[in-house]
């Protein structure tokens, strides 16, 4: 597609012009629809779980199984289990922030829709095998759901709807990283939770695919203004429910067991800028020229980070209410 937006310097009618070419994107986003649509592999929590009414001894002996095998999931696991269902039942606010710029009875609102129904699924079948399967005090998780839903997500982001692409491009990423990575952690104690975890990380995979085309058909139109977006949000993101009780902690024991930390980040950050063409776009006004190099610096500054933060790592003890408040350490 053509460059077809000048920048302005009005907040109003900047949000108005990025607002516009989302709007011009909608015969894009028709086929990119299609193709998701083409590709995807539409699954329920009952053909991991069976929870029909009528159930026979086989299924019931199958569950008992599925308990004993749980047993043996490490408590690493657990919190990476933990903070994956609690981060895909934040979905409401992410319904909320897509939909803010997209309108309705249009093809932006028929993919949040989409999405949304897609995405529920996940929060669905990991509720439904935590219960099953007896993992965790689950009043306590549900108290920490509760007030992750209260508190909201209003991310600083939400007001620039090309930044909302650029998140979803790489929370989507993230998330397919997190939830194939914590199936590894438990798959050789549950296979069973291994192969849900996957089905998901496709899922995530797909919805990240649609995120960076449509982020790299915005590149084409308004370059400076999207560069402009992407540098302020790349150098780092705030992941779902980061202003819940304990948060850090988790995504600490996340890191420290190998289910997502800065290394997996930079490595999204590197696809990011290769599938974008980052380092090749040209005729940018200064903001843009500027903007393209701080995004170019983000991959080196983060493996820096990484470094630094691995050097200073010692052994530590961690305990969680949701996992009546055991204490396990990491290195």
């Amino acid at each position: 597609m053509n460059k077809i937006i000048n920048t302005t310097n009005s907040d109003t009618t900047d949000i108005q012009q990025r607002t516009e070419v989302l709007a011009h994107l909608e015969p894009v986003v028709e086929v990119l629809m299609a193709a998701h649509l083409k590709n995807r592999n539409l699954w329920f929590s009952s053909d991991f779980l069976p929870a029909d009414e009528k159930v026979d001894e086989d299924q019931d002996r199958a569950l008992q199984k599925l308990r004993d095998r749980a047993r043996s999931i490490p408590d690493s696991a657990r919190v990476g289990l933990a903070l994956g269902l609690l981060t895909e039942e934040g979905l409401p606010h992410f319904h909320r922030i897509i939909s803010t710029y997209l309108g309705e009875e249009n093809i932006w609102s028929k993919w949040n829709y989409l999405w949304t129904a897609e995405e529920d699924r996940h929060g669905c079948v990991l509720r439904d095998y935590a219960r099953d399967a007896r993992l965790f005090n689950f009043r306590a998780l549900e108290q920490l759901q509760y007030n992750y839903l209260q508190s909201g997500f209003k991310p600083a982001w939400d007001k620039d709807p090309y930044k909302v692409f650029v998140y979803t491009s790489l929370q989507e990423r993230a998330t397919q990283f997190s939830h194939r990575n914590t199936g590894k952690t438990a798959g050789a104690e549950e296979p069973l939770l291994k192969g849900i975890l996957k089905s998901i990380a496709v899922d995530e995979g797909k919805h990240f695919t649609f995120y960076r085309n449509v982020f790299k058909e915005i590149l084409s139109i308004d370059p400076n203004r999207a560069l402009e977006s992407a540098a302020q949000l790349m150098p780092a993101i705030d992941m779902p429910g980061v202003a819940m009780p304990g948060f850090k902690d988790m995504a600490e024991v996340a890191f420290r067991s190998g289910i997502y930390g800065p290394e997996d980040y930079n490595r999204i950050v590197e696809e990011a800028i290769k599938f974008w063409g980052i380092d090749s776009l040209t005729g940018l006004n200064e903001m843009g020229r500027i903007a393209q190099e701080k995004i170019m610096a983000v991959p080196k500054r983060l493996k820096r980070l990484t470094e630094v933060v691995s050097r200073r790592r010692e052994k530590r003890a961690f305990s969680f209410d949701f996992l009546y408040d055991r204490i396990f350490s990491l290195a």
